[in-house]
């Protein structure tokens, strides 16, 4: 099945500088940051970015945000950002890609920073799974109703008492595909099985994900991007670190973990898979013209990026193996030329299928129309900081996460290139190259 009919365009005009980047540590969901909302770490995010860039609030003229879980209280988190930095002149948007979110941020502004609309935007993502709003059923909500709309007390008691005791406890979240109403570990689970991913292959990569993020942590590369958390309600103990890395992992302990989605015959654990998680990330990003006006250096530019999408029906986390030749294409590159490649990590199954597939002759012929492979990703290049496996996936804020250790890791190397790629529900995918001058 050819994709190239479901790809966007390539955009042209000024070219995006990304001046700098950084984010909260991220953190299991329900745990430290249960009394912070995604606007209370959106406002740590982006006031540290803006002191690291070197520019004031006065310097920003547009604020692009990312999240997927919306608050009725603010749905338009991004302009929220702007009045709690002292900005209410300042425009806002938010957008939301599902896990692709924080790159759908970044292209947003880049477009309108391209055709010259905006020069400096600050743009980032965040996700509060713990403060995710409770839904009730429509029974509910219309017995709330007529309570509200009774005029005595024996009314609001009677259309109380009409409604089921049942009906009165929340549905709980779940992220579930609506097009299959599987979750999407359940999809990780059929990819597992249609591409031969073995449980001791998804294990094994979770063991070296968690001991990548790890040293990452140690020998400062990670902690250099974070800014610290101080937790209420007295504001005393910081959270300085992301807490759910395996800095010294356990294989044996991986293997022994349950199948969660498939308890009889599955593979894909809480151990391969990447937690429910809190956090924020922001960055500043502007024309080239503007940067050199201002007397910055940009950490990077963005060279290409591509959404593309398939069938839900297919495999719904394989967006990755079909966006990468797309962005490759755009900028005129191949796989070798990158320096980094970074892949969001939503489970372990996925990312194998992925990588399999991109070195596969077979599937470029049958799916890409391609007469070869886009090529064999070399795994001393791929995630050397760790993934979302042990570091966490706010779904808003994993992009921004991705762009800022990838420019930051092509500095510390002297590289030029970097790939990313992100699978996203509703089965779509998301590539970026990134480049240095």
């Amino acid at each position: 099945m050819s994709q190239q009919s479901s790809v966007e365009s390539p955009r042209t005009g000024r070219r995006l500088a990304i001046i700098e980047g950084c984010r909260t540590p991220f953190v299991k969901a329900f745990a430290q940051y249960n009394g912070l909302t995604a606007l209370d770490l959106s406002r740590l995010a982006a006031k540290e970015v803006l002191y690291r860039a070197g520019i004031g609030p006065q310097d920003v003229d547009q604020v692009v945000w990312s999240s997927t879980i919306p608050v009725l209280q603010y749905p338009n988190i991004a302009r929220e950002v702007a009045m709690a930095l002292g900005m209410p002149k300042v425009p806002g948007f938010t957008v939301m890609r599902a896990c692709a979110s924080g790159l759908q941020a970044l292209t947003s502004a880049a477009e309108h920073i391209g055709v010259g609309y905006s020069d400096v935007a600050l743009v980032g993502g965040s996700e509060s799974v713990s403060n995710t709003p409770v839904a009730y059923s429509k029974k509910v909500i219309d017995a709330l109703q007529s309570v509200v709309k009774a005029r005595s007390a024996k009314g609001k008691i009677a259309a109380l008492a009409a409604l089921p005791v049942s009906e009165l406890l929340p549905s709980p979240p779940e992220i579930v595909e609506y097009s299959t109403g599987l979750t999407m570990g359940q999809h990780a689970e059929r990819m597992a099985k249609q591409n031969g991913i073995s449980r001791e292959a998804q294990d094994d990569y979770a063991y070296l994900t968690h001991k990548r993020a790890g040293e990452a942590t140690d020998d400062g590369r990670l902690k250099a991007e974070l800014v610290p958390v101080a937790l209420p309600p007295k504001f005393q103990n910081l959270i300085e670190e992301d807490t759910m890395i395996r800095k010294s992992p356990d294989r044996e302990k991986l293997r022994s973990l349950r199948a969660v989605f498939d308890r009889k015959h599955g593979t894909v654990t809480a151990g391969n898979s990447s937690p429910l998680t809190d956090g924020a990330g922001a960055m500043v990003a502007m024309s080239e013209e503007k940067a050199k006006a201002l007397g910055l250096e940009p950490l990077g530019y963005i060279r290409a990026y591509a959404y593309v999408a398939l069938d839900t029906r297919d495999q719904l986390l394989l967006g990755p193996a079909y966006a990468a030749p797309v962005v490759l294409d755009r900028a005129g590159l191949s796989l070798p030329d990158m320096d980094i490649i970074e892949m969001h990590e939503a489970f372990a199954a996925q990312v194998l299928s992925n990588i399999q597939k991109i070195g596969s002759k077979d599937f470029a012929a049958r799916e890409l129309g391609r007469s070869d492979a886009v090529g064999e990703i070399d795994m001393d290049k791929f995630n050397v900081c760790g993934g979302s496996l042990p570091i966490g996936h706010p779904f808003g804020a994993t992009g921004i996460r991705m762009v800022t250790t990838a420019l930051n890791e092509l500095k510390r190397r002297a590289g030029q290139f970097a790939l990313l790629l992100i699978c996203a529900g509703g089965a779509m995918g998301a590539g970026m190259i990134l480049e240095r001058d």
